[in-house]
């Protein structure tokens, strides 16, 4: 293996991290409707549990409302249950062809709560970064030490790492302040 593939290799782990911070982020309610709201809610249908984003269309009619219309119209009770199940705290209006989802606002405390939430999941991605970032770098000086590559080339290595970490950190702080004030305004 060789510096390059190391730093390739590193590179799309970090990546990965950063679509995973990403994807919680997305599952964070902010009082405005969103799909990744619920499509990530596993549904019993017909004995296996099936991704409701997999069953049905979601869509958006206006900021506070989120309309899912399943393609097979015998899902609706168990899409109603997988709603109420989760932990989402919004209770499905049901009128035969489609489940309506009203989004409540959210009060000062709740979004505060929220925002120390995402705050956590962003330290996670941070961390994230971090093992990558040790991972990598023990795997460049085990190179080094088989002779694979040379002292020279695994500094360079690891201060190519480091410089990708850097980046990938400062992009999961754009997402948390975009995410913070998304959560925090009214």
């Amino acid at each position: 293996m060789t510096v390059k593939e190391v730093l390739h290799a590193t590179e799309d782990k970090l990546k990965k991290s950063l679509e995973f911070v990403q994807r919680n982020f997305a599952e964070v309610r902010t009082g405005r409707a969103n799909p990744a709201l619920v499509e990530g809610l596993h549904v019993d249908y017909y004995g296996t549990p099936t991704m409701l984003k997999q069953l049905a269309s979601i869509s958006v009619p206006d900021a506070h409302m989120l309309v899912i219309q399943p393609w097979d119209q015998t899902a609706i009770p168990e899409i109603e249950k997988a709603i109420l199940k989760s932990n989402l705290g919004m209770t499905p209006a049901v009128d035969g062809k489609m489940v309506r989802l009203s989004v409540p606002q959210l009060s000062k405390e709740r979004r505060q709560e929220l925002a120390k939430v995402v705050h956590k999941m962003a330290e996670e991605g941070r961390v994230s970064l971090r093992t990558v970032r040790h991972e990598s770098k023990a795997l460049l000086e085990k190179l080094e030490k088989d002779k694979v590559v040379t002292e020279d080339d695994k500094f360079r290595g690891i201060d190519e790492i480091q410089k990708m970490v850097d980046r990938y950190g400062l992009k999961i702080e754009e997402l948390l302040k975009a995410k913070e004030k998304e959560v925090l305004e009214l």
